[in-house]
């Protein structure tokens, strides 16, 4: 796969992954009235997401994003 099709699947699986949980937990904070909607709890929520998201998106790439000679090598 073109290195730069992968890159550009990773970081989209992650925006997904970041966007799918911190609207859960944003909707389970609403439901129990902890803050209240456009409050800057639920900014801060999905800042807070989005930080956790990058750093585990970063120690992960190295795992995802090799580059083909390198996936070969391995296997040999």
């Amino acid at each position: 796969m073109n290195q730069t099709l992968r890159g550009i699947t990773y970081v989209s699986v992650w925006v997904v992954i970041w966007g799918t949980v911190a609207s859960l937990m944003d909707w389970m904070l609403l439901a129990g009235e902890v803050y209240d909607t456009g409050s800057t709890g639920q900014a801060t929520t999905f800042i807070a997401y989005g930080a956790a998201t990058v750093v585990m998106a970063t120690r992960f790439s190295s795992r995802f994003l090799r580059s083909a000679e390198s996936e070969a090598s391995d296997q040999e």
